[in-house]
């Protein structure tokens, strides 16, 4: 058997980190997200007995892997062994104890002994590579534990909330889903589907939704919208519209309307609303342009009055472009770039304004608690960056070519309306009023988030993060 095992001590009470542990989602924020990873069973939580099942994908492969839990001790201990993986033998230990501080802390230490198949003929062969890929697994699983656990500390005297969330299967809205139901709070997930227990029901283009389902709330997240990739035909454009704008007006007049109305709606939004804007500094303050986006954008924002006007405070995210390895125009690159066809978008000096997922998801919890926050506010990172430093720092993480540049021409040929609103156009935003309400980053700089969401962070990134909680513990 092989061992690999590391350590995390974080400044709060064991029993915080361990509940987090056992909450719904945490199998979710801590899966790898490079890795292609699809739940296909789940029994129970983590106690003696439970099982998780998921499907691992490959390629063209599947590799299923069940779990089986067992080991369970309230607060200290819980282990799952493999009863099917691509191993010949897994069994991971994740133990909790007091940690050695003044003040309250805890150190989870993650043990696992491990076979491969034909362990003595493999084991030479692939060594390198296996202990390389739970390296990157446990730093940024690690590192999620640490920034997860530091957000939710920092309101935890506030007690659980209840927040509705549309658009709760998409990118954003299944990390922040996991991410809140970690924290202990409980999420009403707004459904177009025939809904299962705890969900609202609603259905936009038929202008019907489940009102009652939606009293006695803390917060709605409103991120539902028809995805913007593909070929923009008309067809396409109404639906990226009315997606927006009929379904943002049809909620935030249920909600006006409701007896007991939540206290703040986070509404999506994105940079698209500044249009093409050159070299000019972007901030909330700066005029909407002109384009598709920018429109749609405006009226998108503009539906959201009548919730305004029934006394909810709301905020309207301008989201950037989102990093992310499980979604998005980075996980479209990745494998172009894999294959060393990477390279800068038109001439690469237009503006990228981007924010980590993570980063993102903290934002919005941020959004939910923090009063003197209302109206737009641009999500995104404190440094922006051209597309020609883009492509090279994307090259770099992955350590392939960044050589074939994508001339303007094809672009606006290949993508149509979509290349020269998204893919050519120049937006260089600040998120100066994020920074005005005391929200941090914990990836600021382009590099880290690709390190940390592509699995290429160093094991320093794991001090880096226990420090951020530190700083903030002492700060409280």
């Amino acid at each position: 058997m092989h061992r690999f095992e590391r350590s995390l001590t974080l400044p709060i009470p064991r029993s915080e980190m361990f509940v987090w542990h056992q909450r719904p989602g945490a199998f979710e924020r801590l899966a790898p997200t490079w890795e292609q990873l699809e739940i296909v069973g789940r029994e129970g939580t983590i106690e003696d007995g439970d099982r998780l099942s998921f499907c691992l994908r490959k390629g063209p492969l599947r590799l299923p892997w069940v779990a089986r839990h067992q080991g369970f001790v309230p607060g200290r201990n819980f282990e799952d062994v493999a009863e099917r993986s691509p191993f010949a033998r897994w069994h991971h230990v994740h133990a909790f104890a007091d940690g050695d501080a003044n003040g309250p802390a805890a150190t989870l230490t993650d043990r696992i002994d491990y076979q491969l198949p034909l362990d003595r003929l493999s084991w030479p062969l692939a060594r390198g590579q296996v202990e390389g890929v739970l390296e990157q697994m446990f730093v940024q699983r690690h590192v999620r534990t640490a920034n997860d656990l530091r957000r939710h500390h920092a309101v935890a005297e506030r007690g659980p909330i209840r927040v509705a969330l549309t658009g709760s299967s998409g990118l954003i809205g299944t990390e922040l889903r996991a991410f809140l139901t970690t924290g202990g709070h409980t999420v009403v997930p707004v459904v177009r589907r025939t809904p299962a227990a705890h969900e609202v029901a609603w259905d936009p283009d038929h202008a019907t939704i489940d009102g009652p389902g939606l009293e006695h709330l803390d917060a709605v997240v409103h991120l539902a919208g028809e995805p913007v990739a593909g070929r923009w035909t008309r067809a396409k454009r109404d639906r990226i519209r009315s997606s927006r704008v009929a379904g943002t007006r049809l909620l935030c007049e249920t909600l006006a309307s409701l007896r007991h109305k939540p206290k703040v709606l986070i509404c999506a939004s994105g940079i698209g609303i500044y249009g093409n804007a050159g070299e000019a500094e972007l901030d909330e303050q700066s005029p909407v342009g002109d384009g598709f986006l920018a429109t749609v954008a405006r009226a998108w924002e503009a539906a959201t009055q009548p919730a305004r006007d029934a006394g909810i405070r709301v905020v309207t995210l301008r989201i950037g472009l989102v990093t992310s390895a499980r979604g998005g125009l980075v996980e479209r690159l990745r494998s172009l770039y894999g294959l060393g066809l990477g390279g800068p978008i038109g001439d690469g000096r237009q503006w990228q304004s981007w924010i980590d997922l993570d980063d993102l998801v903290g934002v919005i919890h941020h959004a939910i608690y923090t009063e003197q926050l209302e109206g737009p506010v641009n999500a995104v990172a404190p440094a922006p960056v051209q597309q020609a430093e883009f492509a090279a720092t994307l090259a770099r993480v992955l350590g392939r070519p960044a050589w074939i540049s994508v001339p303007e021409v094809v672009v606006r040929w290949v993508f149509g309306q979509l290349g020269r609103e998204i893919l050519l156009a120049s937006q260089r935003v600040t998120g100066s009023r994020l920074g005005d309400s005391g929200f941090g980053f914990d990836f600021p700089t382009l590099e880290s988030s690709l390190r940390h969401q592509l699995g290429r962070a160093e094991p320093q990134a794991v001090d880096r993060a226990v420090a951020r909680f530190e700083v903030a513990g002492r700060s409280c």
